[in-house]
C-alpha cells in the first residue's frame, strides 16, 4: 500500500519497530545503506519480534537507487523543517515516506533539491529537536492508511 524509506538508519530498535509496523500495515520498508547495524542484530530482531518474515524489506546502496526502484511513486520527505504539516495532504496508494538518520535527519543537499510541496513535518512543541524515528514513521503511515480507509485490515 505505502512505502517507508529509512535513510541510513542508526538505531537497531527503530528499524525493528518499523519492520513490525510495516508488516502490520502492509507497507514496504526500504533501507538505504549504510546501516548502523546488521539486520540480524539481536536488537533489531527483538524490536521486530517475528514480523521480519511477514514484512517486505528491501535494501539499497544509495537513495538514488531506492528512488529508481520506487518508479513513479510520490515521495514525501519527512523533516522537522518541512513546508507542510503531514495531515494537510491527501495520500494515495503507492506513496512513499522518506525519513532521515536519527541523529542528523536528511542531508541538506537532498532537501535542497526536494519539491517543496513534498516536504512535510509533524507538529511539535517549539524548541524541541525531533520525534523518535519509529514514532514518526507510525504517525505518518497510520494517517496515510486512515485516509485510504485502512485497506487490508
Amino acid at each position: 500500500m505505502f512505502h517507508v524509506i529509512l535513510f541510513e538508519p542508526e538505531i537497531p530498535p527503530n528499524t525493528g519497530n518499523a519492520i513490525r509496523l510495516c508488516a502490520n500495515t502492509g507497507a514496504t520498508l526500504h533501507l538505504v545503506r549504510p546501516l548502523g547495524f546488521t539486520l540480524d542484530d539481536a536488537r533489531v530482531r527483538r524490536a521486530g519480534l517475528d514480523y521480519h518474515e511477514m514484512s517486505r524489506v528491501r535494501e539499497y546502496a544509495s537513495l538514488a537507487d531506492c528512488l529508481v526502484g520506487l518508479g513513479d511513486a510520490r515521495v514525501f520527505a519527512v523533516e522537522t523543517g518541512g513546508a507542510r504539516r503531514y495531515d494537510e495532504l491527501r495520500y494515495q496508494a503507492g506513496d512513499a515516506f522518506l525519513f532521515g538518520r536519527e541523529t542528523a535527519g536528511l542531508p541538506a543537499e537532498t532537501l535542497a533539491g526536494w519539491p517543496r510541496e513534498r516536504l512535510i513535518h509533524l507538529p511539535m512543541v517549539p524548541g524541541n529537536r525531533s520525534l523518535n524515528l519509529s514514532n514518526a514513521v507510525a504517525v505518518v503511515v497510520f494517517e496515510a492508511w486512515r485516509q485510504n480507509g485502512f485497506p487490508g485490515s
